[in-house]
Order: structure tokens, then sequence, then C-alpha cells
């Protein structure tokens, strides 16, 4: 197809003339169409962005004038040289470029009523089919604000993210690169309480119930069985609560097959044993104490702390004052201690007249709160998740060999962070998605 394709610009004099001629000349005039033909093709695959300034989240640094080649997808050069001839060029010479951005935490076949946050809503009243659907509309939305990467963390209506992220990936649907984790395993009950025995297990329909190491690592792979690329577990949303040898069962299993865990917990005994048995991150952890923040930093435990503004938590039902306090001032104190931090969102309702994409950026206005500075934010959405989505070699930065996964504002982040909520250039794996009109 490709061949094809290029056929359709040689000159007509170069194909009549290999109709006709002597055997020298043919062959001559053959060679010069394979060269010809592979320049064309080259050059046809070949995108050069011309970036005023582009960032490295890593460092925080700001290289001036950069041209960044892209070749299938890839970023092949970057550098301060001259656009080749014959490429297709695409001028971002006033705009700060920056690697795609990464959220750890989402929901992207889960809705909630504003004002309710009672998981047995969408049970009755909203099929997989009907959540799938909802899933394409939000990770487009995503991706066109700026997310080219993100995790998909459960309560995913039986496994329907999964397919979402497998449509992406056939091209069917666009969307961002996600990981998915599944049903969420979780000791009995799931993230419910106090159901009428009469009702039955319905939580079953998003959740594992797994009770000992046996169960939870059946769990695991039941999971990965059904296209699982991540784990999630939940480990405190009872009286009761995992262990440390429950919690590094699902670990030990995850990591043999070469996927992350990450578990649902605020604090307490139940944190230290998700820490001390190894799962990647803790998701929320709003009441962490100090003493464990410095467990996590000893550790290498990442913190996606979900850290809701305050108008979010209101549309939730929580008392929003005093979580919203809370939040802020964890968030302070995990900066502060050094913690490896991830972005992460949790969006589940729709705010009136807002958007899935329009609200993830709302959680900026929680880490200026806590008085993060903007180069630490901008590389907690970029540098620090793709570490700990294990995608570091290959994407969460603009490197050479690195996939083009490129976003532009024509404001500084570094100096702003809210810079990113006016994001207007999206490239994934090279396919420009957005671009200023």
């Amino acid at each position: 197809m490709i061949a094809k394709s290029c056929v359709s610009g040689v000159p007509s004099l170069l194909c009549a003339s290999l109709k006709k001629g002597g055997i020298m000349k043919r062959k001559l005039v053959a060679a010069l169409f394979l060269t010809f033909l592979g320049t064309v093709c080259l050059t046809a695959q070949t995108i050069a962005i011309r970036a005023g300034n582009v960032i490295d989240p890593a460092t925080g640094s700001v290289a001036k004038n950069q041209t960044i080649l892209i070749e299938k997808g890839r970023i092949t050069e970057v550098g301060g040289k001259e656009v080749p001839k014959d490429v297709q060029v695409i001028d971002l010479s006033s705009a700060w470029v920056m690697p795609g951005l990464m959220d750890a935490h989402m929901h992207v076949t889960f809705n909630l009523p504003v004002g309710s946050i009672g998981f047995e809503s969408s049970y009755a009243h909203e099929s997989s089919a009907l959540r799938a659907i909802l899933g394409a509309r939000n990770v487009k939305l995503i991706l066109e604000s700026g997310f080219t990467t993100i995790k998909d963390i459960g309560n995913d209506a039986n496994y329907v993210a999964i397919d979402v992220r497998r449509a992406i990936e056939k091209g069917w649907i666009v969307g961002p690169t996600m990981l998915t984790t599944g049903k969420i395993i979780a000791a009995f009950g799931g993230q419910t309480q106090n159901y009428v025995p009469e009702a039955g297990p319905s939580w079953q329909y998003e959740y594992i119930d797994a009770d000992t190491p046996d169960e939870i690592r059946k769990a695991v792979r039941r999971n990965i069985y059904y296209g699982s690329n991540a784990i999630k577990l939940v480990a405190d949303n009872n009286k009761y609560f995992y262990s440390q040898a429950e919690i590094r069962a699902a670990v030990e299993e995850a990591h043999s097959a070469g996927v992350t865990v990450a578990v649902h917990v605020m604090g307490g005994e139940a944190a230290r044993n998700v820490i001390l048995a190894g799962a990647e991150s803790i998701e929320h952890g709003f009441d962490l104490s100090d003493e464990l923040l410095k467990l996590m930093k000893e550790k290498g435990t990442f913190l996606v702390g979900t850290d809701f503004p305050r108008s979010h938590l209101d549309a939730m039902g929580f008392d929003a004052y005093t979580m919203a306090d809370k939040i802020v001032d964890r968030l302070r104190r995990a900066y502060k201690a050094g913690v490896k931090m991830a972005f992460g969102t949790d969006v589940v309702v729709d705010l009136p007249g807002k958007n899935r994409a329009e609200m993830d950026l709302d959680f900026l206005d929680t880490w200026t709160a806590a008085g993060v500075p903007p180069a630490h934010i901008l590389k907690c959405m970029t540098t620090n998740p793709a570490e700990l989505f294990r995608m570091q070699t290959q994407r969460g930065a603009i490197t050479k060999g690195f996939w083009a996964d490129i976003v532009a504002t024509p404001e500084n982040p570094l100096e702003n962070i809210q810079a990113l909520k006016k994001i207007n250039f999206v490239m994934k794996d090279g396919k420009v998605i957005r671009q200023p009109k």
C-alpha cells in the first residue's frame, strides 16, 4: 500500500521511460525510480515541528528554537538545526512545547449524577454497552485536552474500559494510551457498605471479593486473563483491611506478569501495609501522617493523591470545606517530604457546564493552593507518571526514540501552571489530534 501511494507521485516521463528503451536504459531508469520512490516515501512520513520553547519536565529547563523531527510516530531528532526540505512542517515557534500530559487515576466509563456517590445506580440503570459509549466520548475529550496517556483505575462496567482501550489500539476510536485495571480487587463487599443480604453481592459487577492471599492471587490472574495491564486493590474501605501478606500476594503475582499495583487506601495501619508490601502507588491517601509520608519516600512509593478541588467535593456530596482543607494539607506535606507523586483526578461526576476533560484540569487549582511550584506540577503530570507506568523509556519526554506525544500552549506553564488549560496543540504517536485554529 505504501509503494502504491508513492508511485502516484512519480513523474509521468519517468514512468514512460520504464516501458521502453534498452536493457541498460531500463536498469538505469529503474534505479532512479527506486531512489525517487524511497525519497518520496521517507519525506511523506517525516514531520518537522518548529518549536520555540521546548520544556524538559524532568529538569524544568527550556531549550529555545528547536526542530523536532518525527517519523513513523517516533521522535528521530531534537535540536537547533534547520528544518529539512520536503517535509511536513508544523509551526509552533511561538508556543511552549512539552510532552503529552498523563493522568494516573481515571474512570472513563463511570459517571454519577451530581450529589450522589452511590455505585448501585449505574449498575441498575446503565448497560455495559452504554458505558462503553460513555468511555469512547470521554477518552476523545481527554486526549483533545492534552492527556496522551492515562490509567483507568476500575469501576469500568465489567471490563468495558479494557474494550475501550482495545478500540483505541485498533484505531476504531480516538483516545490516549491507556493502562486499565479491570475489576477492583477487595475484601468482601468491594467499596460498598451495609447492603441488605437479600440484595445479593451486586458489587461483583465491578469488584472481585478476595479474602486470602490465594484468593487475591487468583483475582490478579483473572484480571490479567481478561486483559488488564495494571492491577488495583482496595485496602481499607471497611473496618477490616488487607494485611501486609495479602497485599504482598497481589504485588508478587502482578509483578510476575509484568504489571504494576495501585492500592486505594486512606492512611493508618492499612497504608503502612501497602507501603511495606511493595505496591507501586497509594491512591488517595487523604489521611497519611508525616511518618507514613516519610516511609513512602524511603520505599519509593508513589502518591496518586486525587486532589479534589472544593467544587468537585461539593458535587459528590462530601463535606467540601473540611475535606478540601485536608486534601490541600496532605498534598503540601507530601511535597515537602519529597514523596514521588503522580497527577491523578478520579472525576466521576460531571459538573454542569463542564466536560470530563475540563474537570480534570480543575485539579491544578488544588496543587497551586498547596504551594507546589509549577515546574514540579508539570513533572508530576509527565515524568513521574511515565516512571510509575513503566513507560519512562518510551513516553514522558521529548527525546530521540520516544513516541511523539507532544502538546503545546501559547503561555509558559513553568510560570503559571494554569497555562495547561489553554493547550491548543495535541499530537499522539506522531498524529496531530488538535492544532491552533
